[in-house]
């Protein structure tokens, strides 16, 4: 079965700057295989389904595989044909760090690098993270064609990685937040991400308006589903309350930093897609228990 076209998700608004090259990729379009045999109960070698779009270098995947889908993902967000030289790919060792490195004309992109942010103004080069569930936001300088993008999840956020990345980019290429748009891509929404109390008191001791982000969610109770008037008055016998579990926006989390950091808020695009509700599109590492491949988000300046 041949590969299915490739699925790039781009921000509203930002076709109108010639110079820019950016896309999220979804899971359609791929050759990699072992997710989704793994999925329908099948071994990857019998599998005949369609493949998918593994951006990441997994234990499970095989590398040219993987290799074979950035090939043509990549393509698709430039435009070329695929049997052309692709643009050099610049990606880190995500760590989730509130670390950000510059890509300069002379720098090796190919160096091992540890951290969670890229910026250039560099043409001709793609700067890529991988995501299944974190939060990726891309930055871009709509005058001084500068780009950046960040890694994002609950740990890099609370680290203030999009806030101190747009400060670096402000100090390294003079960017003003005027100038800024900025888009936040699929990841995990608070309808899905539950976390501990653990991370509530963090994110209490760095931002005032903590308590915004987070939302309390009573998981479902089938008697209370089947009987609602019995508890408008009492308990269901036998039965103790379900208490609520504590969810996360990170999309939210994310947007306040770029609002912080000075950027109008009709210079933000949230695409809100929930990666944990839309496994049929989207990897997820929490809703498929860790198994599972990885999107990637990129973003350049065309020469």
């Amino acid at each position: 079965m041949r590969p299915r076209q490739i699925e790039v998700v781009q921000a509203p608004g930002w076709a109108n700057h010639p110079w820019l090259m950016h896309g999220f990729s979804t899971r359609s379009g791929g050759v990699t295989k072992v997710y989704r045999a793994a999925r329908e109960g099948q071994e990857p070698g019998k599998f005949r389904g369609a493949g998918e779009l593994n951006l990441g270098f997994t234990q499970s995947d095989e590398r040219a595989l993987v290799e074979q889908n950035r090939r043509r993902f990549l393509a698709a967000v430039t435009g070329t044909s695929g049997t052309e030289a692709a643009l050099p790919l610049v990606a880190l060792q995500q760590i989730h760090s509130q670390i950000t490195y510059r890509i300069g004309k002379q720098d090796d992109l190919a160096a091992v690098r540890r951290g969670d942010g890229l910026m250039t103004k560099r043409p001709g080069i793609l700067l890529g993270i991988q995501t299944a569930d974190c939060i990726p936001v891309m930055v871009a300088d709509t005058k001084r064609h500068a780009v950046a993008i960040f890694h994002a999840g609950w740990r890099g956020t609370l680290k203030r990685i999009v806030e101190g990345g747009i400060g670096r980019m402000r100090m390294e290429f003079g960017s003003k937040p005027k100038d800024l748009i900025a888009a936040i891509g699929p990841g995990i929404g608070q309808c899905c991400y539950a976390v501990g109390e653990e991370v509530l008191t963090e994110f209490r001791s760095q931002f005032a308006y903590s308590d915004e982000l987070f939302y309390e969610v009573y998981d479902s109770d089938p008697v209370r589903e089947k009987y609602p008037l019995l508890f408008l008055t009492a308990r269901a016998p036998g039965h103790s309350p379900i208490g609520p579990s504590l969810h996360l926006d990170l999309f939210e989390a994310n947007r306040r930093q770029l609002l912080d950091a000075g950027l109008r808020e009709d210079s933000i695009s949230v695409l809100g897609d929930c990666t944990s509700c839309h496994t049929n599109r989207y990897f997820s590492h929490r809703a498929e228990r860790g198994f599972t491949g990885r999107m990637m988000a990129v973003i350049g300046i065309r020469e």
